[in-house]
């Protein structure tokens, strides 16, 4: 009587190759959450364009021109400059398809 028969691997033998798969894509997930965005960091409050909200870039010039502090010449430079620093155009400027 033969009470230890080996009858293979079994269903089991794939376990072990999806446990490392889903460290896998949890540590590819952590590293595309921080370290590889270039030092931005996570999505968060901050937007492609750096802080959002009062301190934005964007809503700071838009203030200035506002009240007068500078003209529209001026916002439309200081606009591009910021738009060649982010890479992205904002909305409604001029020439910007949106």
């Amino acid at each position: 009587m033969n009470t230890l028969a080996y009858d293979g691997p079994g269903p089991w033998i794939l376990f072990l190759p999806l446990v490392w798969a889903a460290v896998v894509v949890t540590v590819v997930t952590a590293l595309r959450r921080t370290v590889w965005r270039g030092g931005r960091g996570p999505r968060g409050p901050q937007g492609p364009y750096g802080a959002q909200g009062e301190n934005a870039p964007i809503a700071i010039l838009g203030r200035r021109f506002a009240t007068g502090e500078i003209d529209e010449d001026e916002y439309w430079r200081r606009l591009s400059v910021l738009d060649e620093q982010f890479g992205r155009p904002f909305p409604g400027e001029k020439g910007s398809a949106g």
